[in-house]
């Protein structure tokens, strides 16, 4: 990945995605006890989501709070860089870390973004809301013309 940004210097990066089922806020340390619970919980259901299924995310064996956090503060940067852009996936009622979102260059010339995301197992019928939501969030409020996020 370059060091640089990769959306336009005037574009305003939205905030959040509200929606009645889940909302989208950047992913931080603030989150980190909540998110590893959430992934952690639910590593064989995210290895088996489209877009997870052959990155070796998650680690199998997991790993600590600590290294959470240092991967949480990685996203952090890149969001406050605007190389790339994580949000957390939340319960809107409770708050709970229920998923994440993804939002990278692409490494193929014929893409400008490339997106992921997951769900908690426990959470599993939110997978396809959350896919059509942030599609129809990219189309509409994102600069990008085209990109690869894999379809549920």
């Amino acid at each position: 990945m370059s060091d640089h940004a990769f959306v336009p210097d005037d574009f305003a990066v939205p905030s959040h995605l509200a929606t009645p089922r889940f909302r989208l806020e950047p992913l931080g340390p603030q989150h980190n006890a909540a998110d590893h619970a959430a992934w952690t919980g639910s590593i064989e259901h995210i290895r088996a989501t489209p877009g997870f299924r052959d990155r070796g995310w998650p680690p199998v064996d997991g790993m600590t709070l600590e290294a959470n956090l240092a991967d949480l503060e990685r996203h952090a940067d890149d969001f406050a860089r605007r190389r790339g852009f994580t949000y957390t996936v939340l319960d809107p009622a409770t708050g709970d870390v229920i998923g994440c979102v993804y939002i990278y260059p692409s490494r193929r010339d014929d893409h400008d973004a490339t997106v992921s995301s997951w769900v908690r197992a426990d959470r599993a019928e939110l997978d396809l809301p959350v896919y059509e939501a942030v599609t129809a969030w990219l189309a509409a409020h994102w600069p990008f013309a085209s990109v690869t996020y894999h379809p549920r």
